[in-house]
């Protein structure tokens, strides 16, 4: 099924059957005023930013967010930037006690200020390969609070200033959401460890292979994570990036291959998957201090 491609706020407010917005770049929508499900296609494409909190929702309902359903039993807060695909399953009358909101802000909003840039630089916009943010109910109550702050202020008798304080609420909400993303990373430790497991029988498997080693994009792609959130999260419980996972389990069989083999440097690079010697030795030296050939020395 090929996705709807939805270019302007007015527009995907029209095929989901919602009510018009009062300002063509920027729409706050109250989901617990809903009387039906949104209607329209059920794969779209936005050309904006939309932010969303739901929860409460009952029924056959079902809200694809990258490769992950969700039942918005808990408050989920989810991010999809421009280009990103959403998918959808909603039919019928509201069931359950839904409540929560839509933020969909379009980039032209944040032209000529510093959000423009910094917004491409929030890594909860790459996450949607797989994870959303679970919100605490205090965390929540701050989130909703930042969002009427920015219903009000569209809806008010818009002058000079108005503007500048939506682009400040803005950045409220998104630095709030880094911190409780952060938050999240730490407690949920126990999915995170398993994805640990896995990355470290993906990278044994390689090298049990002889096959080199994968890249970040090829490891976070077996895991079903972005390569951002991959690295996130391992640099939270471990301390390390994805590349530094790679290159210290690289590092580990070759420390492997040079004390127990008599494999020469270069058969031992080629092996790993270095199309030089010399860039293998050097991150070797680079790693343990100490040249390829003088660890093996070490041993003898």
């Amino acid at each position: 099924m090929q996705p709807y491609r939805v270019k302007t706020i007015a527009e995907f407010l029209q095929l989901r059957g919602l009510p018009k917005t009062q300002h063509p770049l920027i729409s706050v929508i109250d989901i617990g005023s809903l009387t039906e499900i949104p209607r329209g296609p059920k794969l779209i494409v936005t050309d904006f930013y939309m932010i969303a909190l739901k929860k409460g929702f009952a029924g056959n309902i079902k809200v694809r967010y990258g490769q992950k359903e969700y039942d918005f039993d808990e408050g989920i807060l989810s991010f999809t930037g421009p280009g990103q695909l959403l998918g959808f399953e909603m039919e019928g009358p509201v069931e359950g006690h839904p409540s929560g909101w839509m933020l969909l802000l379009h980039p032209d909003f944040l032209w000529n200020t510093p959000l423009a840039k910094k917004i491409r630089q929030y890594e909860f916009f790459d996450y949607a390969v797989n994870e959303a943010l679970f919100l605490s109910e205090k965390e929540e109550i701050t989130i909703r609070q930042i969002i009427t702050n920015i219903d009000q202020e569209y809806h008010a008798n818009i002058d000079q200033l108005s503007h500048d304080i939506i682009i400040s609420h803005m950045e409220s909400l998104f630095n709030y959401s880094e911190r409780f993303y952060r938050r999240q990373f730490l407690t949920r430790r126990i999915s995170h460890h398993q994805l640990l497991d896995k990355l470290e029988d993906i990278l044994q498997r390689y090298l049990d292979e002889e096959t080199g080693l994968p890249t970040v994009t090829h490891v976070a792609e077996a895991l079903h994570v972005s390569p951002d959130y991959l690295s996130s999260m391992l640099k939270t419980l471990t301390g390390l990036n994805t590349q530094q996972h790679i290159h210290q389990k690289l590092i580990e069989k070759a420390k492997e291959q040079l004390s127990t083999t008599t494999l020469s440097v270069s058969e031992i690079a080629y092996q790993l998957g270095f199309e030089h010697p010399q860039s293998f030795s050097k991150l070797f030296k680079t790693k343990t201090n100490l040249s390829p050939v003088a660890f093996r020395k070490s041993f003898q």
